[in-house]
């Protein structure tokens, strides 16, 4: 995984009329909390952060007003409901060699069985632990020939070295279910002609 190093400002003013003009010179309000030190308020560049946060659980390393480096990750984003861009960002300091807990994006490879059969994700993302450092981009869980009942539980994946589970080992990650017949509507009918007569 590689690290994205990102420029920014401490800030002292606060509330919505200071976000509103971060906002408006392209920069995203942001909290720097972890390690029992007190939360650290800045100021980041909009389209850099963009950026960094298309990668899942991307480590950000953070250079403060030129005088600290701090290794942060993502742990909250808010972003515009109609626009997309970027309100806020809650980072979580983390040290190298370090273990943190994160979701990791679940992906599929193969083809279900024959029969019209529908893959549920269960779990969109897999919570591992892993070193901040090392946190693993996502994982590939193989569906080839699986028939309806069948289910991947977080056990049956093969994590990426130095990731262990966060979750019970049990949980249902991925089920294929059997493709409901639409009879429905043709049984609503047969009810509605058996009334009519």
């Amino acid at each position: 995984m590689s690290e994205v190093k990102i420029t920014a400002q401490t800030r002292t003013e606060f509330g919505k009329g200071a976000a509103r003009r971060i906002r408006r010179d392209s920069k995203v309000p942001g909290v720097l909390y972890g390690h029992g030190s007190d939360p650290l308020h800045l100021t980041l560049p909009g389209h850099d952060l963009l950026l960094a946060l298309r990668t899942p659980n991307v480590l950000i390393s953070l250079d403060i007003d030129g005088k600290t480096n701090e290794l942060a990750i993502p742990k909250s984003v808010q972003r515009d409901p109609i626009k997309g861009f970027l309100e806020h960002v809650d980072l979580l300091l983390v040290k190298r060699g370090e273990k943190v807990t994160v979701e990791i994006p679940v992906h599929t490879e193969g083809e279900l069985a024959p029969g019209g059969y529908l893959l549920e994700h269960v779990l969109n993302a897999l919570p591992v632990e892993a070193e901040a450092t090392h946190i693993p981009e996502a994982v590939t869980v193989s569906i080839e020939g699986l028939e309806a009942g069948a289910s991947v539980l977080a056990k049956d994946i093969t994590l990426p070295s130095g990731a262990t589970l966060a979750v019970d080992e049990d949980a249902v990650v991925l089920q294929v279910l059997s493709a409901q017949a639409e009879e429905a509507p043709e049984g609503e009918a047969a009810a509605e002609e058996a009334a009519e007569a």
